[in-house]
């Protein structure tokens, strides 16, 4: 668990952190001028940023970080008006969004994540199976009930009650959103040409709740309902979440092997801009994400320059040994070695 209490069910707080100075654990040499980094964008990789900004103060007393969870749309267009740093998406930018950026974008992968149902059901204790129809057609609003027969063939055994089903989704841009709609768009026909992927969409049913943290305490505090969240925001409620078929048939649950076998066969795009949702294996979780830095390609403060190249080149190298103890999932080896090369585009 996380020592920062904003970590659940506060979004939008800033995590402030010092350091006292160890340049030995360093990736370069000791950062020594007092600066303050900002930055705002994703909640889906939140409780690890928390985890990083925290262990690199120990590292560098002068370096102060303050990052902002508040949706990766919120990250973009903050980057993009330039009153922060750097930016943080689940989703990654747009050709269009890209020719908006006073300099040149880099995305820089982080980790590897899932999206999970999660559920309330009153006197639930098994883990339900749900099919790609399933899913589409419960956001679709098509699905009403828990006992549909699209969820009773799927969990044999298992009795449903009838009850209606109380649909929760992101009510801002969120990059956790895009993930799932990405993922219903590849899976369902329907629900690609009504609804599309997007990290802001116009949802067909539901009910709006801000940041993963909000979505996972309106699930929690709503019986019958159901919503979408990134694994550990699950796990650290304690709430239930349920395999999803994958593209070979097969029932899989969200984990580190999963998720990593949904990366498995990625082809990684030279700019680092992928998605891996949907991927080929019997063995890979349907709906799995990297996230992203974002960094602008030049950087006129060179003590920031310094510091963001330096916690770069950290979080390849000792911040990927952090990950698993909050269930994400850490980068493939190749896609460490690419990215390291291309932290010397950053002017």
């Amino acid at each position: 668990m996380m020592k920062h209490k904003c970590i659940v069910g506060v979004v939008g707080l800033a995590l402030l952190v010092a350091g006292c100075n160890s340049p030995s654990n360093s990736a370069n040499a000791k950062i020594e001028s007092k600066t303050t980094i900002t930055g705002a964008g994703a909640t889906f990789p939140y409780p690890i940023y928390a985890k990083w900004f925290d262990e690199y103060h120990k590292i560098h007393p002068a370096v102060e970080v303050n990052y902002q969870s508040q949706g990766s749309g919120a990250g973009i267009r903050q980057l993009l008006a330039g009153t922060v740093d750097f930016g943080a998406s689940d989703m990654p930018m747009t050709d269009e969004q890209l020719k908006q950026a006073k300099v040149p974008v880099l995305h820089f992968p982080t980790v590897l994540g899932a999206v999970v149902p999660t559920y309330n059901i009153t006197g639930m204790t098994q883990e339900l199976n749900f099919t790609p129809d399933a899913l589409a057609g419960i956001f679709l609003g098509k699905i009403k009930k828990w006992n549909d027969r699209e969820l009773t063939r799927s969990n044999p055994g298992v009795t449903l009650p009838g009850n209606a089903i109380v649909v929760v989704h992101r009510s801002e841009g969120s990059g956790t959103t895009f993930v799932w709609t990405d993922y219903l768009s590849k899976v369902s026909p329907e629900w690609k040409s009504k609804v599309g992927a997007g990290a802001s969409i116009n949802w067909p049913t539901g009910l709006g709740a801000k940041g993963n943290e909000s979505v996972s305490s309106l699930v929690k505090q709503t019986p019958y309902s159901i919503g979408y969240v990134e694994l550990v925001y699950a796990i650290q409620n304690q709430m239930p979440f349920g395999k999803v078929r994958n593209a070979d048939g097969a029932f899989v649950k969200a984990e580190l092997s999963s998720v990593t076998a949904a990366a498995a066969s990625a082809k990684m795009a030279e700019d680092f801009r992928v998605s891996i949702t949907n991927p080929p294996g019997k063995d890979a979780y349907p709906i799995a994400s990297f996230t992203w830095l974002l960094i602008p390609e030049r950087i006129s403060d060179a003590a920031k320059k310094d510091i963001l190249t330096d916690f770069l080149k950290w979080m390849l190298t000792e911040g990927q040994k952090l990950t698993q103890a909050l269930s994400y999932a850490p980068l493939p080896p190749d896609v460490v070695a690419k990215e390291t090369a291309a932290i010397s585009k950053i002017q």
